[in-house]
């Protein structure tokens, strides 16, 4: 394959890239290869099966042919339904449509050896991702009617094989962020009429840096562990925050430019592959993320009369979560290997009073299931299928910085679908 047509492929899955909703805890997407989907993503940073392995540990580039491409696709579906509880936001229609949608999330990978004991690479992703909407005159209006996180990530990689048993990898990460937030303003009663309704919304974007690195040990022939870090990433969100309504004046008034701080987590992944016998395959994962780097984002305005004046808070007061995920594969013949997979993911949201409209995060069980075809001697063609179960989520969120936004109080009835492949080629 020539190599302006491997920068075809990876300029177009880049440009292919949307937000996605947020299928792990919190609006991380591990959705960073289609090929862990039906392992539930056990064994990720100690499988090195292909060239995503630069995202999740780039030390695993050392088990790779000289030169590997990965491409794939993941296909998410998650659903959002509220039933109101006693909200009192000033709102008539207390009800809404689904807030989840389906989304789509690419990836692409390639790396090579420049000898047999050095790899580089790059890889293409979007890390985090988040997006909920509303009817605009549903419950908690106020609060939120559309929240949408996009992140694009180019991670260039190297890797070094130290000798037979022990790999490491290093990579640094350009990271873009970008966020629409809008909600609803002025509609609790006031003197028993609501205020005319008017629409709020921030787009901000930002560049950042990080780093990942990774360790890959072969512990015997049929046994390897792997342990990888990526850092977290500051990013300063700059924009405009503009208010839209009936009052031409209150809107010019009330726009300007603006501001947020967000440090998006750390996540460190402590993988095992164990061969047993010629046909299975065990995998297991243990993973943190440090969602406490997100305690609450402040909106800013940057620019007008209220120069320097906070506009708005979104109080998250995160946890750090834990991910334990199980998987096995089988080789069912030379062509078709299955694999299944589980995993427990926690939120980083710690109660019903401060899960936000824009987040419904709850905990979540994986349950997954998938194939790896072998097309050829050099190509591999994997399918993955995810479904996690959340159990009914609470919320009873009141913002006691802004009481106009009133009570938010109910039950979301949440699910994810998951679907995915992922084409690799050696060449």
């Amino acid at each position: 394959m020539r190599r302006s047509t491997i920068s075809g492929v990876l300029a177009a899955a880049l440009a292919a890239m949307a937000s996605g909703p947020a299928s792990a805890a919190g609006f991380q997407l591990l959705e960073q290869n289609a090929s862990g989907i039906a392992n539930a993503y056990a064994g990720s940073a100690a499988i090195a099966e292909n060239a995503s392995t630069i995202f999740f540990n780039p030390a695993g580039m050392t088990r790779l042919p000289a030169r590997t491409l990965s491409v794939g696709l993941a296909a998410v579906r998650p659903s959002f339904r509220f039933s109101n509880e006693g909200s009192q936001t000033g709102v008539l229609n207390a009800g809404t449509s689904d807030a989840g949608g389906w989304a789509a999330i690419p990836n692409g990978y390639v790396s090579w050896a420049l000898d047999k004991d050095v790899h580089v690479g790059v890889g293409l992703g979007a890390p985090f991702g988040l997006m909920t909407e509303y009817d605009d005159d549903w419950a908690g209006a106020a609060h939120s009617t559309k929240f949408d996180i996009k992140t694009y990530n180019i991670n260039p990689s190297i890797a070094w094989r130290v000798n037979d048993k022990l790999s490491l990898g290093a990579g640094v990460n350009w990271q873009r962020m970008e966020v629409e937030y809008v909600r609803r303003t002025g509609i609790v009663p006031v003197g028993g009429f609501p205020l005319p309704a008017s629409f709020a919304t921030l787009d901000a974007a930002s560049d950042a840096w990080g780093w990942n690195v990774g360790v890959l040990l072969e512990l015997t022939s049929a046994t390897r562990v792997g342990l990888s870090y990526r850092s977290s990433i500051d990013h300063e969100l700059k924009g405009d925050l503009k208010v839209k309504g009936p009052s031409p004046l209150f809107n010019a008034a009330r726009s300007s430019n603006a501001k947020a701080d967000v440090e998006l987590p750390d996540t460190v992944i402590l993988s095992a592959v164990h061969k047993l016998g010629s046909r299975w395959e065990l995998l297991g994962d243990i993973s943190r993320t440090g969602w406490s780097s997100i305690k609450k984002v402040d909106i800013v305005r940057t620019s007008g009369l209220d120069n320097g004046a906070v506009a708005q808070v979104l109080t998250t007061d995160f946890q750090d979560s834990w991910r334990y995920a199980l998987g096995a594969s089988y080789q069912y013949n030379d062509a078709w290997k299955l694999k299944f997979g589980i995993a427990y993911d926690e939120s980083p949201v710690k109660d019903a009073r401060r899960r936000l409209t824009s987040l419904p995060d709850n905990d979540r069980t994986w349950f997954s299931f998938g194939g790896q075809w072998r097309a050829g001697k050099d190509s591999l063609l994997d399918l993955g299928v995810a479904y996690l179960y959340i159990p009914d989520t609470s919320i009873e969120n009141r913002d006691a910085r802004d009481p106009l936004k009133g009570l938010v109080k109910g039950e979301y009835d949440s699910s994810v679908w998951i679907l995915g492949a992922q084409y690799s080629l050696s060449f």
